[in-house]
């Protein structure tokens, strides 16, 4: 907001001549770029993302007052790039990664100055390609922080450098991580994608032993080698790393990452962690479609196994909250799904089967007789079945 003139106290007007200004009024001083790039952080980190690409288109034109690209632009074309995937224009944050890459292309310009691996990692999230010219970007990046590392350990081991060291090297392992996601998906048909998938991994958990993605992608990787006993390993290391942590502690990985790690966690067929994970996350955001979708398709899964081991009345009291529980999630899913315009089909459609099929067994969703009818009505079954085996005998 724009500042109010002072008013005259002594309600006397004041003249000066063409160009004067009152004795001891502050001098008008111009916003700096280096202002407005910190303000437009702040806005994008508070969750203001139109408020925080304001402030950095005008850093931007600060920084590079003419039409020609200059090193000096980096900053403002990596925020801007980040402030755009924030709104979900991705387009315009590609256009921003590119240049800020054709500015610095080896990323030689240190990173307080716009350079380094970021504007590489980025992009090969962003590329239209995908494929080989994502690993290619993934590469990219691996170099640069590779040096910055090897650059780091040169430099002591004093708290800043430590902390700095330790940074880099979750980026460098979560940036190998991603070539091998790439690998076991849009390249999965090449020779060596399994070979390439070991050792992407393996350096990963070299250089961050204790950090939870590369476990996780371990874990990925011997599921789709059919090693469950191998991933279910990793996934439990995994988990314990950031389980009992506060959520705002910086080493529980970010909501999607653990959206992934809960997909990965019913794969390997431990449901109950999966559901723990999950109802961590629609306590953080009850706004998230995929969880509460992933939360209703894992109850429906635990009721599953249940029907198999469901030969007596305690265990099919059990088995009906589950699929209850289950339906429940499942449309909270599909309620938001409506109110969001939620693109994903094939969730959507998936969800609305599931419900369906819960609501053949539990029938038609009414308020405390869904549960009951079901409850008496396997309690008669199983009560038929005994008074059969006692009129045999």
């Amino acid at each position: 907001m724009a500042k109010t003139k002072p008013q005259d106290r002594t309600g006397k007007s004041k003249k000066h001549g063409k160009g004067s200004q009152p004795s001891g009024a502050p001098k008008k001083t111009k916003t700096s770029p280096e202002l407005l790039l910190t303000q437009a952080t702040a806005l994008l980190q508070t969750s203001q993302p139109d408020e925080a690409l304001v402030c950095a288109r005008r850093a931007l034109v600060l920084l590079q007052p003419t039409l020609e690209p200059t090193v000096a632009s980096l900053p403002a074309l990596n925020l801007l790039g980040e402030i755009n995937v924030e709104l979900g224009d991705v387009e315009a944050a590609r256009e921003n990664f590119t240049l800020a890459a054709s500015l610095d292309p080896e990323g030689e310009i240190p990173g307080t100055l716009g350079g380094g691996a970021e504007k590489f990692l980025w992009l090969a999230q962003l590329c239209e390609e995908g494929g080989s010219e994502s690993v290619q970007w993934f590469e990219k990046g691996v170099m640069v922080l590779r040096k910055e590392i090897g650059e780091l350990e040169g430099k002591g081991s004093t708290p800043p450098v430590i902390q700095a060291l330790e940074e880099k090297k979750t980026k460098l392992a979560n940036a190998l991580c991603g070539a091998v996601e790439v690998y076991m998906t849009d390249l999965s048909w090449e020779e060596d994608a399994e070979a390439r998938c070991e050792n992407l991994v393996t350096e990963a958990l070299l250089v961050a032993p204790n950090t939870p993605e590369p476990l996780q992608t371990l874990a990925s990787v011997r599921i789709s080698q059919v090693r469950l006993e191998d991933a279910r390993a990793a996934l439990s290391r995994s988990l314990e790393l950031w389980k009992d942590l506060d959520p705002q502690d910086v080493k529980v990985p970010d909501f999607p990452t653990r959206i992934s790690l809960s997909r990965l966690l019913m794969e390997a067929e431990m449901e109950d962690d999966a559901l723990e994970v999950l109802e961590r996350l629609v306590g953080e955001d009850d706004s998230s479609v995929e969880a509460w979708y992933l939360g209703g398709w894992c109850l429906y899964l635990m009721s599953e196994k249940r029907k198999s081991s469901a030969d007596g009345a305690a265990e099919r009291k059990v088995l009906v909250p589950l699929m209850r529980a289950s339906r429940e999630w499942l449309q909270n899913s599909l309620q938001l799904c409506q109110t969001l315009e939620y693109e994903d089909e094939r969730l959507k459609e998936h969800a609305e089967e599931l419900v369906h099929e819960l609501t053949k067994v539990l029938g038609p969703p009414a308020d405390g007789e869904e549960v009951d009818e079901a409850e008496d009505e396997w309690e008669d079954d199983e009560e038929g079945s005994e008074n059969e085996e006692m009129e045999d005998t």
